[in-house]
């Protein structure tokens, strides 16, 4: 087990007591000796944890300590490389770009063993098949979901019939060669699924959408039969 592991576990288990809970105990779960679990409790201390206690009494962990980056399992990194190289090479290049400055900053914040476990992780994005277009308009969809407002598209359906529609887009989907779009679309007066490469034009439009993307969300999914991720 590396040692940002173990803190991590002692986080995880003073967490579950409400009381001093003793050092013996602790060091029993962790599987490691006394003296380790002193040298971790000041470590944990040092790093802004407020655990109360002393030898021979018992720890308590103070609430409201949130967790340093560093404080990620190695199966933790794994997950945040793989996924951070899915988007990378999947979504549009502004997500992309995110996505890269993101592992690179927490890169800078772990200890070194985890670092090397980030460095040298073989979780692997394989090639596919070109992604199809629509890359342009994916930003201004993304903040239209985020600050729930409402768009203006052109569309063209599959077969090739075009309309002009608003919407009110609450979730971006990211499938293997396309995009979609699930929104509520105010011409149909229901929930409506557009592919991003077969909107021409998108417009912002400086109006709220009159329902909170998450109540739109759950509807979308329990008509759709979709299980909550």
């Amino acid at each position: 087990m590396s040692r940002a592991q173990r803190l991590l576990d002692l986080i995880q288990h003073l967490r579950g007591y409400r009381r001093p809970v003793s050092g013996a105990v602790l060091a029993e779960a962790l599987g490691i000796s006394l003296r380790t679990l002193y040298r971790d409790i000041e470590t944990l201390n040092g790093q802004g944890a407020h655990i109360d206690g002393e030898a021979g009494v018992g720890y308590v962990l103070r609430p409201g300590f949130m967790l340093p980056p560093l404080m990620f399992s190695e199966e933790e990194i794994e997950a945040i490389v793989l996924g951070s190289r899915w988007v990378a090479d999947r979504a549009d290049a502004a997500l992309g770009a995110a996505a890269r400055n993101a592992l690179a900053k927490i890169a800078a914040v772990l200890p070194q063993d985890l670092k090397t476990s980030l460095d040298t992780s073989s979780l692997l994005v394989g090639p596919g098949d070109a992604m199809a277009a629509g890359d342009a308009e994916l930003p201004v969809i993304r903040a239209a979901i985020r600050h729930e407002r409402k768009l203006r598209i052109f569309y063209e359906d599959g077969r090739g019939r075009a309309s002009k529609r608003t919407i009110w887009p609450f979730a971006l989907a990211f499938f293997d060669r396309v995009r979609v779009v699930a929104a509520w679309c105010e011409t149909r007066e229901g929930f409506r699924h557009f592919r991003t490469d077969r909107i021409s034009k998108v417009q912002s439009v400086d109006k709220r959408y009159p329902r909170r993307r998450q109540a739109l969300l759950k509807d979308w999914r329990a008509t759709e039969g979709i299980p909550e991720q």
